[in-house]
């Protein structure tokens, strides 16, 4: 009834009372806000700073050792020695002490400023005994930094009192650092600056469960919380996360508040030393709430509504009204006798009815602020939802100041508003303990632990990262072996064969007619019917299946099926009354002897059909189609994928002169002088070299780049220790592997999955390659990140996320540098050999691994610039090298044989 009698009053509480559809807008208004501040273009612009704290990781619980800390207050330094025990932070020891400052280095020069914490610093180990080893401190410097580094940050501007001369825009570490020196303290190391913030969130971590936001409610206010690193532009971290500090108190500063604000937050603002600035602080702060109280009781009696009888000036002098008080009044037991006792002091003589207005007053102040911070941190839960692509997110938030801790209905208006304002977050609200001491502490022990661990990864991955000299080495050795491999004398022992093709020519464009072709590598085999025409390539294909008897049968099994089934197709396909050229890729080990006469060196893949190998395949299939009474087959050509890779793309780009593979495995071939191919007779012309570059360093050359990760690989292959080393470096076969033997070193090293064994992780080929392509994928979410490793039963973190995906990029790399430092040896020598001053080719290119990984065909392109700077190579994704590109093979062959 006291409130309801009096419409002054009601108007009041009204103005002050925010409905939900507009937290809901302020909420959607800081979301804009926390935006443009993490955003390049935007970010001087924005009111709410969102600036990198350098902080990419949160406490393990691991942390141990000794830390020192110092602390700068308002009115005085304190010093912290913190034992940190490595048993999840839960019991660290303390010892501190505080020295007063006296008025005068507050407003006098930057330098007796530092010079004084210096010497609390050099006074407070004196006082404890503290050995001479060195000792790394963690700075707590409340005040808007433009921070670069952890230990890294420039003064923006003094606030709270402070105006000491030539310290803003200056680096206030270094400042440390050298006013440390000066004290002779050699053995003490700044680590880290932070603020009481991040410091919050850093001791509110939970077993198994990190706090990843911070709130501060004290005279002012702010927020912490861990975004992704990419989205800090300022900071120009690419992965992982980072915790921003969003210096959130000067939200609305630009106008988008101007709809909360009330006539009494005006005359507050107008009152304050910086009119116009930090106006969201001043809706919530507890610098700010009593007196926000004072001008709406000073309102309410200037109508009437309140103290009528008494003198009412005392309500013009500024802080009489103390926010500690307003949070006693609001009090549901006795909070009307403390508003009495307080209205009293002032010299007020208030009525009952007074009191519970006052009382009204208070408690609406109070829970607007609450409700406004609840809306920021509604914001917060958004963004870091969205960005993590979420359904729910349930996160620790750790909560620090007068306002949570001298009320509990502050922390429960803040917990159910966040609920309503963001339904799809679990937040569990913890209240810090000592965030500036131990929270410090803890991040300067986080800063060291991480340090330390980069150290260790960095050395662990250093062999596998290839310097440009490495590369240089690689692509002359690769030289050396392709000349070797071209000699008549020398080829027996190169490793890179360089095996003849007798393809003389690529497409030129003039070639037309129908042409079969037959593609034999596996366990299913195609045939197909491709008509080359004026306006282009039309295709029409089968697959069949080769039963397994038929696999491993006798080969006259094997090439009657084979001839049965292209029997079946040309009848379907209206061709039998037709002699078509055939082009045959046969994806099995051969010595080539001409176009069409190849030699099987020995059966793979699960085949095993008798009286094959030592004979020439085309042969065969003759012999087979002779038995069937099959007369219309005309074999033009026997070729490899990669020969058809070439060609097929030949077809639409005729610079191209290069055929490679990366995917399962790894090849190349090359259109190389005759003049130079001495395994071959004739001069004249070229001839498409088949380089089998997979074996590339089976003779031992490449022994220096193979690391300890890849002998372990090499051991557990069928071809332990010879064939395929180059191959063993680079392709989809092997890279999986590449990374499960570094991540079991990791975890072995306690630098990944907290060390803990991971039995899965150890079963030969569970870390498929597909998973380096998908965890690569620019701008993965690292909970998808999270999802593979824990379909692999394997509990990550989101550092451990961070780690797989360095360790991925570092082999997948490492495979590209090494494909393109082969290239860039085929590329040079053709442009020597043709005496050229730039080369102009184009490579066609086929395989999984450079058609799916993210990044794997441009780190390639890139690397192949810088080692063959005068080339410039043009590479073009081929479509169907082994049915299209062999009938093709076929083709160029009838054109050149015609008179």
């Amino acid at each position: 009834p006291a409130l309801t009698s009096c419409p002054q009053v009601q108007r009041a509480l009204l103005a002050l009372t925010l409905p939900l559809e507009m937290l809901q807008a302020v909420k959607d208004r800081m979301l804009q806000a926390m935006c443009k501040g993490l955003s390049r273009q935007t970010q001087a612009q924005a009111t709410v700073r969102m600036l990198p704290t350098y902080l990419c990781s949160t406490p393990d619980g691991t942390e141990k050792g000794d830390l020192l800390v110092v602390e700068l207050c308002q009115s005085h330094v304190r010093t912290l020695w913190v034992t940190l025990l490595g048993d999840g932070n839960q019991r660290p020891q303390v010892m501190d002490k505080i020295f007063d400052m006296p008025g005068s280095i507050m407003q006098g020069k930057g330098e007796a400023l530092f010079d004084f914490i210096a010497q609390c610093v050099r006074q407070f180990l004196a006082g404890i005994g503290i050995p001479r080893h060195r000792l790394p401190l963690g700075f707590v410097f409340p005040f808007s930094c433009r921070q670069t580094r952890l230990d890294k940050a420039e003064l923006i501007s003094w606030s709270k009192g402070f105006s000491c001369s030539d310290v803003e825009g200056k680096d206030v570490v270094q400042l440390l650092q050298s006013a440390i020196k000066k004290q002779e303290l050699y053995h003490v190391d700044v680590v880290a600056l932070m603020n009481d913030t991040v410091g919050t969130m850093m001791t509110c971590g939970m077993a198994g469960k990190p706090c990843e936001v911070a709130l501060v409610v004290d005279t002012g206010t702010n927020s912490c919380f861990m975004a992704k690193a990419q989205q800090v532009e300022m900071a120009e971290e690419t992965s992982g996360e980072m915790c921003v500090n969003t210096e959130w108190g000067c939200f609305g500063d630009d106008g988008s508040l101007s709809d909360v604000l009330t006539p009494y937050d005006q005359r507050v603002d107008q009152e304050s030393s910086n009119p116009g600035e930090k106006r969201f602080e001043k809706l919530v702060g507890s610098l700010y709430l009593g007196e926000i109280v004072r001008h709406v009781l000073m309102a309410l009696a200037a109508e009437k509504a309140l103290f009528i009888g008494s003198n009412v000036t005392v309500l013009r002098t500024k802080d009489v009204l103390k926010t500690q008080q307003v949070l006693e009044i609001i009090d549901n037991e006795d909070g009307m006798a403390k508003a009495s006792r307080a209205l009293e002091a002032l010299g007020l003589r208030p009525s009952e009815r007074d009191c519970c207005r006052v009382q009204q007053i208070c408690r609406v102040v109070v829970s607007r602020a609450a409700a406004l911070c609840a809306a920021g941190l509604a914001a917060i839960f958004n963004h870091m939802r969205q960005s993590r692509e979420l359904e729910h997110l349930v996160i620790n938030v750790g909560v620090d100041g007068e306002l949570y801790r001298g009320h509990t209905r502050f922390g429960e208006i803040l917990q159910s508003v966040t609920r309503l304002l963001a339904p799809e977050c679990m937040a569990t609200l913890l209240p810090s303990v000592d965030g500036t001491g131990r929270g410090a502490a803890i991040v300067t022990a986080v800063a060291l632990r991480v340090a330390a661990q980069r150290r260790e990864v960095d050395q662990l991955l250093a062999p596998l990262r290839l310097s440009r000299a490495d590369l240089e080495h690689v692509q002359a050795l690769m030289r050396q072996e392709m000349e070797l491999g071209l000699g008549r004398e020398s080829n027996a022992n190169a490793s890179v064969r360089m095996l003849p093709t007798y393809v003389r020519g690529t497409p030129d464009g003039t070639e037309r007619g129908e042409f079969l072709a037959l593609d034999l590598g596996g366990t299913n085999f195609r045939v197909l019917v491709v008509r080359v025409e004026q306006d282009g390539i039309r295709m029409a294909s089968e697959i069949y299946v080769i039963p397994t008897a038929v696999m491993q049968g006798t080969g006259e099994v094997l090439f009657d099926h084979i001839i049965e089934c292209i029997m079946d197709f040309q009848l379907k396909q209206n061709l039998m009354e037709q002699v078509l050229p055939l082009g045959f890729t046969f994806s099995f080990p051969c010595q080539q002897l001409g176009l069409d006469k190849a030699v099987l060196l020995s059966w793979t893949k699960g085949f095993s059909a008798s009286g094959c190998v030592g004979q020439d395949v085309v042969q065969l299939l003759r012999e087979a189609a002779q038995r069937k009474q099959h007369l219309g087959l005309k074999v033009a050509a026997v070729v490899n994928d990669t020969v058809g890779t070439m060609m097929s793309c030949g077809y639409d780009d005729p610079k191209c002169e290069i055929g490679l593979i990366v995917g399962t495995g790894t090849n190349a071939c090359y259109m190389e002088e005759m003049q130079n191919v001495g395994t071959v007779e004739g001069e004249q012309g070229r001839m498409c070299i088949n380089m089998e570059w997979g074996a590339f360093g089976d003779n031992g050359c490449l022994d220096n780049i193979f690391t300890n990760f890849d002998w372990l690989v090499d051991e557990k292959t069928i071809n332990a220790g010879k064939q395929s080393r180059f191959e063993k470096l680079i392709s989809g076969m092997y890279l999986g592997e590449i990374v499960r033997h570094i991540l079991l070193a990791l975890v072995e090293k306690q630098l990944l999955f907290r060390g803990k064994p991971c039995p899965k992780l150890q079963t030969r080929d569970i870390f498929q390659t597909k998973f380096l392509s998908t965890i690569e994928i620019d701008g993965l979410a690292l909970q998808q990140v999270q999802a593979i490793l824990q379909d692999l039963e394997l509990q990550a973190s989101f550092e451990d996320s961070v780690l797989v995906r360095e360790v991925c990029q570092t082999v997948s790399l490492r495979a590209a540098q090494l494909c393109a430092a082969g290239l860039a040896a085929v590329v040079e020598k053709m442009r020597e050999n043709r005496g050229l001053a730039r080369l102009a080719v184009t490579v066609g290119v086929d395989g999984t691994l450079y058609k799916m990984h993210p990044l794997f065909s441009q780190h390639l392109q890139q690397t192949l610039r810088d080692l063959a700077p005068n080339c410039t190579v043009t590479f073009l994704r081929s479509e169907d090298g082994s049915g299209k590109g062999a009938a093709l093979v076929a083709a160029v062959a009838c054109r050149t044989a015609k008179p």
